[in-house]
């Protein structure tokens, strides 16, 4: 995306976002297991394409599978990881905003991801829809799209649960803030590093999108796909929608 959520990137998270996850060889099995669970080929031949792909946690198990991947993300520094981590898989990385996605397939593509909670990052239910239309005139006939994403609708934190140590080792801390509103969260990013004894605090913040799954599972149905809902990876919602025409 562009705008706060792409500057919060830059500035704050892209940086750490590795770190954040931790061990990385073990979120990738997990990605791993995860497009098994989905029930995808164990080798591949077509077109797979990944928005909001970060540093490749499932990029590079989709390369791994054969498929011809591209990666879109606006953060920069995370696609330079990417990269360095592809090794001999040939992946195609993008700097551009997944709204623009048709301009970087150039053939129908039998399988498009949207992991993590890159849905809610879309500044609004209107762009969500032109996701939708756009991801249904990029997939081939019976094309597959999975999303997952955190539902901040049908149970918000409250209270002290809005404050959320993210991770912590004994040179850096990142902690987060919520704050709900009728449509948005709005997240409060707080990193505190250490450089030589002293500690230093960032802050940076962006807006969410509060999705219900009923939002996204019509509007999927409405560019017509088939979809079905799932229980995702960490307590996110896996939607799976399957291109079948209008």
């Amino acid at each position: 995306m562009t705008g706060p959520v792409s500057d919060h990137y830059e500035r704050l998270l892209g940086p750490v976002y590795s770190w954040m996850v931790g061990d990385v060889d073990a979120a990738t099995a997990r990605a791993e297991a995860e497009l098994d669970a989905i029930g995808l080929p164990s080798n591949a031949t077509g077109t797979a394409v990944d928005l909001g792909a970060g540093f490749g946690l499932h990029s590079l198990p989709l390369a791994r599978r054969g498929y011809k991947v591209i990666a879109i993300d606006t953060c920069e520094p995370l696609l330079q990881e990417l990269r360095s981590r592809a090794g001999a898989f040939t992946i195609r990385t993008v700097n551009a905003n997944l709204l623009d996605l048709r301009a970087y397939v150039a053939r129908p593509a039998e399988l498009i991801l949207c992991m993590g909670d890159t849905l809610t990052h879309l500044p609004d239910a209107a762009s969500l829809d032109a996701l939708f239309s756009r991801v249904a005139a990029t997939l081939c006939p019976g094309g597959l799209f999975v999303a997952t994403f955190r539902d901040y609708v049908s149970t918000p934190l409250q209270a002290e649960a809005r404050f959320i140590l993210v991770r912590s080792d004994a040179n850096r801390i990142l902690t987060c803030f919520l704050e709900y509103s009728d449509t948005t969260v709005q997240v409060h990013d707080v990193l505190h590093e250490r450089v030589a004894e002293n500690w230093q605090m960032r802050l940076s913040s962006y807006a969410k999108l509060r999705l219900a799954p009923e939002q996204v599972m019509k509007a999927l149905a409405s560019h017509g796909f088939s979809v079905q809902r799932e229980a995702g990876l960490n307590g996110m919602v896996r939607v799976l929608a399957r291109l079948t025409g209008r």
